[in-house]
């Protein structure tokens, strides 16, 4: 498996990372003050089953804890996971962060 790393692209509001040749990623709306929004996460069907998902959510919302953003989780997926990892709740606006 080739993989490279997760990467911010600002320009098309991702997080994006290449593996075989597939791109998968988050897309994410900057809100106003400290928040972020990720809205959708596609992972391409021949890398379904690898974990590449749940990677790239982990990815993001260390990016969101490190830059002192709060998250409205937008995305099922990522709302999803975010309950199955509760160290990242207080993070969510979803799971009872109070807005700033």
């Amino acid at each position: 498996m080739t993989t490279s790393p997760i990467t911010l692209n600002e320009s098309t509001r991702r997080f994006e990372q290449v593996v075989d040749g597939h791109t998968a990623y988050v897309e994410f709306e900057r809100l106003p003050g400290q928040a972020i929004a990720y809205t959708h996460t596609v992972v391409p069907e021949a890398l379904g089953g690898r974990g590449i998902g749940s990677a790239l959510v982990q990815h993001v919302m260390d990016y969101a804890r490190q830059q002192g953003l709060q998250v409205r989780p937008d995305c099922s997926f990522i709302h999803a996971w975010i309950e199955r990892h509760p160290a990242y709740q207080p993070l969510s606006l979803a799971h009872g962060a109070t807005p700033r």
